[in-house]
């Protein structure tokens, strides 16, 4: 089996395990097929012919993908067709939008303890889910610099007439 085959077949596990957590399953395949290819960039077309599905449903998932980060159009010049890639740092992106969530479920729980008694094993759940929420909100901002820090160093920054400082 070539390389490009066994790419493809990781890409396809990947997806099937994506659409088992509740993705869509052609959005799970695109968002794969992006992460996958060997290409820079992928069109619609390219899409297609890749997984073997329709140009509205590579437009629905692409869709979904651009509104939630995970892939980004990007100009091709000289070409007419939009072309489409995974965002530097999209993965750090993602884990940040968690925050959104973490809040969520924090507020859950203290609303399902605001109306029980502090005995019951309710609230002994829901102080173990708010606990467990606020630190992870407390925990992941630094992870993810942490992260982004040891993968991303900073850049040099320009110096007087465009040097770079050292």
């Amino acid at each position: 089996m070539d390389s490009e085959q066994r790419l493809r077949d990781a890409a396809e596990r990947l997806a099937l395990t994506l659409a088992q957590g509740g993705m869509q399953k052609t959005t799970a395949r695109v968002m794969t097929a992006l992460l996958y290819t060997e290409q820079d960039t992928m069109t619609a077309a390219d899409l297609c012919e890749r997984l073997s599905i329709s140009t509205g449903a590579v437009s629905t998932a692409i869709k979904q993908l651009t509104q939630s980060g995970m892939v980004e159009r990007v100009p091709a010049p000289g070409s007419r067709r939009e072309h489409y890639r995974f965002p530097k740092g999209v993965w750090a992106h993602l884990f940040s939008q968690q925050n959104a969530m973490l809040k969520v479920m924090q507020d859950a729980a203290q609303d399902g303890l605001d109306v029980v008694a502090e005995t019951t094993p309710t609230a002994a759940r829901l102080h173990e889910m708010r606990d467990f929420y606020n630190h992870m909100a407390q925990e992941m901002p630094a992870l993810i610099e942490h992260w982004r820090e040891r993968y991303e160093p900073p850049r040099p920054t320009p110096g007087p007439r465009g040097a770079e400082s050292r």
